[in-house]
Order: structure tokens, then C-alpha cells, then sequence
């Protein structure tokens, strides 16, 4: 497993953190992926305390089917099962051949910054 990192952003301007991501994928070597919301609220609907355990659950361990991931962080494996496939549509996890899931990302980097309204 390549040793993947990726950027979380707070980035209400979406044109702007995709002229970013545009520039970043310009670089001959690797940038690491970035992953934006456009609000904390948008962050927090989609990464709840929960699913970051699943998130750091998974890291470096590799395959791992979902009731393996269940019985590890102490949960139904039904409600594991939702989780994944929210944290797979945004791209955090991955679904495997297998049927397994997979956290391909070594370290996950929060950037945000909640600013007084102007």
C-alpha cells in the first residue's frame, strides 16, 4: 500500500479549491489528494465522530472486511455498513475486489480555519 496522504480543506470559494487541486495536479511528483467542503457544517454532516473511527480503524491494516471493521470498533455491523458507504462516496475509504474496504491514505491532514462573518 503506497503511503498516501490526504489534505482536508474549508474552502467555501469551490472555484478556487479546484484551481488549486488544478495546480497541484500539474507537479511531477506527488502532491497528496485533497478532499474540500464548503462549509464546517458540510465537514461535520459528513465525518462524524464515529466515522472517523472507522477511519482510523482502517488505516495501515490493509483489506479488511466490514465485520471484521464492526467487531474492531464495537458497533452494528449494519450501521458500519452505512458509514462505509458515506465515507467510499466522498472518497476517505475504498470498497476492494474482495468486497472488503480499505483506508488508502497513511495520514489524513484537517486544514480549516472558521473566521468571524465579515
Amino acid at each position: 500500500m503506497k503511503n498516501r496522504i490526504l489534505t482536508i480543506t474549508l474552502q467555501p470559494d469551490w472555484k478556487a479549491a479546484l484551481r488549486s487541486a488544478g495546480h497541484r495536479a500539474r507537479s511531477r511528483s506527488y502532491q497528496g489528494g485533497v478532499l474540500n467542503f464548503e462549509s464546517a457544517g458540510a465537514f461535520f454532516a459528513h465525518l462524524s465522530e464515529r466515522r472517523w473511527a472507522l477511519v482510523h480503524a482502517l488505516q495501515g491494516q490493509g483489506d479488511m472486511a466490514v465485520r471484521e471493521l464492526s467487531r474492531r470498533v464495537g458497533r452494528d455491523m449494519r450501521r458500519v455498513h452505512d458509514d462505509v458507504q458515506a465515507l467510499a462516496e466522498i472518497g476517505l475509504v475504498e470498497r476492494t475486489a474482495s468486497g472488503g474496504v480499505v483506508c488508502p491514505f497513511g495520514a489524513v491532514h484537517i486544514d480549516m480555519e472558521i473566521r468571524a462573518a465579515a
